[in-house]
């Protein structure tokens, strides 16, 4: 036979009611009959827990006893023939007098002690398992109403009765023989002590009643059943992408629920674990999913944790004193106070020195948990042995829990690094010999964030989920936003990650969403429901989502976000940017970045800042961080000038070429803007600074391509007739070229920490002799790279290309 139990949310409403039946029906109909235990339906043990604090501070209870009523009125007026409403009502009826003349008791006396708490909280079992059975009569002949205050028997801690289990065992056992042909439908929660008076099993005290109930009679299971499809990974209010899970031990099941998984407790689980019951966790309103089995041992799992459980609200309290040092028997008068007092400790940890205990609690527990220690410690604490205790207040526990724990080095390595790069502060560590778990104390803000980045860390085969903030919605960030959403299949099953972009912003509007933002019609949205955009407010919304894994994308050349790269950082934010303003500034400002960053533990990718999507800077980076030597670097990184000097051959002028390149896009409105040089400077400085030189913009010689007479020219217009006028010039120079059977190249170089850019003639043997279109090339010659260089080549100009170098640094984000 089997013990199954249902709980609040299944006893909630006359819909979920229903369900119920259905489950009943069906399982009444095996050889051996099963039991049922109920709890109250949802809400109503809050109700009447409130309604008599209330009533003892003197304020009326009628308005929430009326409320209590409906709500069962409702259900059998729904669920009950006609004819056969009237005894159930009038029975009700009854519960509702007695708690009405509980309720007056209470105002009268305006004292509310355990005692009779626990009989007030004793109907809301009484009405729910009453009601559920006559439901149930219409349809399963034999349902029988039982009061398990009458068969479990405690002693008389009012609240958080201790059951006194070989009794209990023996009453359960004679009631089961005397009905073994009835459906029996049992109250959970509730049991009495020896006077007859009701006592209650505190939290969680419907499981234990069916725990009792199978380990009594030997059930060959006890189901749970709740609203949710079994124990999951973690709370899936928290994590969209926990899951569930299809066994664990019982000694998994027993850390997750200490730490806060709240579809079983603790105490439900010894009486099944001394006997070696399985308990089986099902969703009512999901009866068909298999749900969790809890038994001595789970199959083998290829995770190395089972779950990651948590409590959001908790108090910490520390004691630091030299009184403590080396002195036995601190520790035992220390928590056997706190137990005396019914002060129940989530967590301790102490320093090896001694000097310093730290243990959690219940913030509801921290005051007077503080009192009772100034009391108890009086004398060292005027002798000065032991400082005054210090509560810490909105603080959490997330603990990673699992057997197979013990057999995977790097556990508590990898729990680290993902709060670490979240820049999740750990205050207390906690972790038994038993390595079933690894338990630590973080600010309770950012519990969610700390959660989804290690659900993510462990459960590897899910998708990791980067949140991206991008700024800039010009050609490369609207190709970027193609990009990821026609590759978003391919990064979920190959790469497992998934990227959620959720905020966007212009320099007109800006919006946001958590969940990420659809990148079918984003402009659309943005530009019809987006709110007026604000950098300043952007970066305040960014920092104050708080997601894991976030990534600030820059796809803009404005000073302006520049500002704020550092801020990020610090907020453990990693930055993504085509944007070169950042890295070409100051050295000091580049510096300060690159360092920020690194002590953060989080990314700066900046690869699109020199040769857009060419893999130059991850190849420069890879170079010295394998010990090899750049010795010198010689490149062309303009792919506006490129363009030009491959098509000034053969009967084409200066001035026509650069027309044409104008025509095509390539150039800026003003060509002077890149024929100055300044875009190309501010590349070489980049790779000079991240070859080790400590650079300023200054220090880069550049070779002027244009005469003085062109650079004077007022106007683009008065600019080509100036370009015009000087034909004879550039002939010069391309007829000198070929009689030398060489090119003209633009080139920038870097050799002995010296960087200068000028225009060069190459023969057939340099690298860059044979190019095309508006490639961008660089060759890197170096100790290991010495007779033939290390040659980098490719489209450096572009939408597409830019878009999909920071697609990539994206993507490596996600990697680490």
């Amino acid at each position: 036979m089997k013990v199954l139990k249902f709980g609040g949310t299944s006893v909630g409403s006359a819909e979920s009611i229903n369900t119920l039946i259905d489950i009943l029906k069906r399982e009444s109909q095996a050889e051996q009959k099963p039991v049922f235990v109920l709890s109250a339906m949802s809400g109503i043990t809050n109700l009447l827990a409130e309604t008599a604090e209330q009533a003892a501070l003197g304020e009326s209870f009628t308005g929430r006893l009326a409320d209590l009523e409906i709500r069962h009125f409702d259900a059998v007026k729904k669920l009950v023939d006609i004819h056969n409403q009237n005894p159930l009502l009038t029975r009700l009826k009854i519960y509702f007098n007695e708690l009405e003349d509980l309720f007056q008791g209470v105002l009268t006396l305006r004292e509310l002690t355990p005692k009779t708490r626990d009989l007030i909280l004793s109907y809301g079992e009484k009405c729910s398992a009453l009601m559920v059975s006559r439901i149930a009569l219409q349809s399963v002949p034999g349902a029988l109403f039982v009061d398990a205050s009458t068969l479990v028997k405690t002693d008389s801690s009012f609240g958080q009765a201790k059951v006194i289990t070989q009794l209990t065992d023996l009453l359960i056992q004679e009631f089961y023989r005397e009905n073994t042909d009835k459906t029996l439908i049992v109250t959970g929660f509730i049991a009495s002590d020896d006077a007859g008076n009701i006592t209650t099993l505190g939290r969680g005290g419907s499981d234990y009643t069916a725990a009792l109930f199978g380990a009594a009679l030997n059930a060959e299971a006890i189901e749970i059943w709740t609203d949710v499809n079994g124990m999951m990974t973690a709370d899936p209010r928290i994590v969209k992408k926990a899951f569930s899970l299809t066994d664990v031990t019982y000694t998994e099941a027993m850390e997750l629920s200490y730490f806060g998984a709240k579809v079983i407790y603790p105490p439900t689980m010894i009486p099944a674990f001394l006997k070696q019951i399985p308990i089986v966790i099902k969703n009512t309103f999901e009866p068909e999913f298999e749900g969790t089995v809890i038994s001595g041992k789970a199959q083998p799992s290829g995770h190395p944790i089972k779950g990651i459980s948590s409590i959001n609200q908790i108090s910490v309290i520390n004691l630091t004193g030299s009184g403590m040092v080396g002195k036995a028997g601190f520790s035992g008068r220390l928590f056997s106070l706190l137990a005396r007092e019914q002060i129940n400790v989530i967590l301790i940890t102490q320093s090896s020195s001694e000097h310093t205990i730290t243990f959690a609690v219940h913030p509801a527990d921290a005051p007077k948990a503080k009192a009772l220690i100034e009391q108890e410690f009086e004398l060292e604490l005027l002798a000065k042995k032991l400082e005054a205790a210090h509560i810490e207040d909105d603080l959490a526990v997330l603990a990673v829990v699992g057997e197979n724990m013990k057999q995977t080095p790097g556990m508590s390595g990898k729990l680290f690094h993902a709060l670490g790069r979240n820049g999740v502060n750990v205050r207390a560590i906690a972790q038994g010999s038993s390595e079933y778990n690894i338990s630590v104390i973080i600010s309770a803000n950012a519990l969610s964030k700390a959660l989804n980045a290690v659900h993510d860390a462990f459960f590897t085969e899910l998708n990791k989920t980067l949140h991206a903030f991008c700024l800039g919605t010009g050609n490369i960030g609207k190709t970027l936003f193609k990009q990821l959403y026609n590759h978003s299949k391919q990064l979920r099953e190959k790469n497992k990650i998934q990227v959620k972009i959720a905020g966007i912003s212009n320099s007109r509007k800006m919006t946001f969403n958590a969940e990420g933002l659809s990148l079918q019609n984003w402009e659309q949205n943005l530009n019809e429901k987006g709110e007026a955009a604000n950098i300043d407010e952007f970066f305040d919304r960014m920092v104050g989502m708080n997601l894991p894994n976030c990534v600030f994308v820059d796809n803009t050349a404005s000073p302006l976000p520049v500002a704020f790269y550092e801020r990020a950082f610090k907020a453990n934010i990693s930055v993504v940017t085509c944007n070169k303003l950042a890295n070409s500034s100051g050295y000091a400002q580049y510096r300060n970045f690159k360092d920020t960053a690194i002590q953060r533990g989080v990314d700066f990718f900046y690869e699109t800042n020199v040769g857009a999507g060419l893999p130059i800077i991850s190849t420069l980076k890879n170079l010295m961080v394998s010990g090899d030597h750049v010795q010198r670097m010689e490149a062309i990184l303009s792919g506006t000038i490129s363009f030009i000097f491959n098509n000034f051959k053969g009967d084409a002028s200066f001035h026509d070429v650069v027309k044409m390149a104008q025509e095509a896009g390539y150039t800026e409105p003003d060509p002077r803007d890149d024929l100055r040089g300044t875009d190309f400077m501010r590349k070489v400085l980049i790779l000079s600074r991240d070859s080790g030189y400590p650079m300023e913009a200054s220090d880069i010689q550049i070779e002027n391509i244009l005469p003085q007479s062109c650079l004077d020219a007022q106007t683009v217009p008065d600019f080509y007739a100036a370009l015009k006028a000087e034909d004879a010039y550039f002939n010069e120079l391309k007829e000198r070229a070929e009689r030398e059977k060489k090119v003209l190249r633009y080139i920038g170089k870097l050799e002995n920490g010296k960087a200068v850019i000028s225009l060069q003639m190459v023969n057939e043997n340099h690298p860059f002799y044979m190019m095309s279109g508006a490639d961008n090339i660089i060759a890197f010659t170096t100790d290991r790279y010495y007779e033939r260089p290390m040659v980098v080549k490719g489209p450096g100009a572009g939408a597409e290309v830019t878009a999909a170098g920071v697609f990539a640094d994206l993507i490596n984000v996600g990697a680490n």
